[in-house]
């Protein structure tokens, strides 16, 4: 049985030492890389005058920094350890969106400056303007066409139209960035005024994407490579929890060297009959076994829904482990876990493995009804098993739905003030909860949350 194992328990445990989020220092290495890029314009520029030569510098400013940002955006989704893993998948995707956007406009205005500065100084239309430059101009062909492919995957990955289209067409489209940077890079070489004569510059631009690209070819390809190679997972069973959710059981080779803990997730490719194009992001449901890894799953689309049908010895694709929503983060004795409907998955695991003597673990379940309370059988025996306390939150028969709200947490819990808290569940129920959380006085600081909104 993968659930009460030995093993899992203490492999994981091994695992759960506190660690400082890297996120604050991040942010003051990319200001700081940000204002070396502004330093480039800076020293590259004795003087500005006239109206042309201030647009034209506020759109070689405005490359610059594109340029950069560019290079952080791609860095964020290269699925670097130390920011999956400690910063937490969520909020590297928001850091993604956020950078993803400044490099858009960033990119936009660069080329609407720069054109009609130049057009301003030439004395002509901007639209001759821009042909001279795009047929003239060193490698800025290649760059009209790597902007355009920039554009349109900006435009395609706006709320609007994103929402409009199945999740994998749009993850494939989005993979064009990649096409689109090395097209427009060169021309930042060719073209700009602050590296055409400063070798070193060039050297340190040039550095920073050979890095990026490294950090790309490295996580995104040879380790997932790698790790498949190495451990050789297939599909051990399929088995129903409760109706529209199963746990699919994965054995494989040597899996204690994943470096896999409680809470975590990986993202999942089956190599079957239409399952095999897209990976999802599923967390485990139990502690990581040395030979057996479980996910468990609610059908909630066609991928999901399609893993009741997986038949042993189906052989299995997988990235990670991801995710920060492990036992690190905690900083106090005691800790709330709150569950909403799918988000058990990973708290469940947390719930068997996070050190804590009787009474210093509280789960909370939210779900619509009783029937749908995956995995109860497990949550009751390690509740008996640990002395921690287990609750359950479901509707009424008559359908009336319990709210959690400040004054119901302090009922269960009256120093919840004092706990750590670790909260999974739908977007709408996580909105809940953390308000309430912060209403009972538990600083954001010790409210643990990631989601798979992204």
């Amino acid at each position: 049985m993968v659930q009460h194992s030995r093993a899992g328990r203490r492999q994981a445990r091994k695992r759960i030492r506190p660690r400082r989020s890297p996120a604050v220092p991040l942010l003051v290495l990319a200001w700081g890389g940000a204002a070396a890029v502004l330093w480039l314009w800076w020293r590259d520029t004795p003087a500005v005058s006239g109206a042309a030569d201030q647009l034209v510098n506020a759109g070689r400013m405005a490359g610059l920094l594109a340029g950069y940002v560019i290079a952080l955006t791609i860095v964020q989704m290269a699925r670097v350890p130390s920011l999956e893993r400690r910063v937490g998948s969520d909020r590297v995707s928001r850091w993604h969106a956020a950078t993803g956007r400044y490099a858009l406009y960033l990119t936009a205005v660069h080329v609407a400056l720069v054109l009609y500065g130049y057009a301003m100084q030439t004395h002509t239309g901007i639209v001759s303007q821009t042909v001279q430059v795009v047929t003239e101009y060193p490698d800025m062909g290649k760059a009209a066409v790597g902007t355009s492919v920039l554009l349109f995957v900006g435009l395609v990955s706006g709320g609007a139209v994103r929402r409009r289209m199945h999740y994998e067409v749009w993850y494939y489209l989005h993979l064009l960035t990649y096409v689109s940077v090395y097209l427009a890079f060169w021309h930042q070489l060719t073209a700009g005024s602050e590296f055409v004569g400063n070798a070193a510059a060039r050297a340190a631009w040039s550095a920073l994407y050979v890095t990026v690209a490294a950090l790309v070819v490295w996580y995104r390809l040879l380790t997932p490579i790698r790790l498949n190679l190495r451990h050789r997972m297939r599909v051990e069973s399929v088995v129903e929890e409760v109706p529209g959710v199963v746990s699919v059981l994965v054995r494989g080779r040597r899996l204690h060297r994943l470096g896999a803990e409680s809470g975590q997730f990986f993202r999942w490719r089956f190599l079957a009959r239409g399952l095999w194009w897209t990976a999802n992001p599923y967390s485990l449901s139990a502690p990581p076994r040395p030979d057996l890894l479980r996910i468990t799953v609610k059908a909630a689309g066609g991928h999901s829904a399609a893993l009741a049908g997986l038949r042993p010895g189906t052989r299995v694709w997988a990235e990670g482990p991801y995710g920060a929503l492990t036992g690190a983060r905690r900083s106090r004795g005691k800790v709330l876990l709150l569950a909403g409907g799918a988000g058990i998955t990973p708290l469940r695991a947390l719930f068997e493995t996070l050190p804590g003597r009787p009474g210093d673990l509280t789960l909370l379940y939210r779900a619509r009804t009783a029937e749908e309370l995956a995995l109860r059988d497990e949550l009751e025996a390690i509740a008996d098993e640990r002395g921690a306390q287990l609750l359950y939150a479901v509707n009424s028969p008559d359908g009336r739905r319990p709210t959690i709200t400040a004054k119901m947490l302090r009922r269960i819990l009256p120093d919840i003030a004092r706990h750590d808290v670790y909260l999974c569940g739908p977007p709408g129920l996580a909105e809940e909860s953390y308000s309430a959380l912060r209403e009972a006085g538990v600083p954001d600081r010790r409210i643990h949350h990631e989601s798979f909104e992204f």
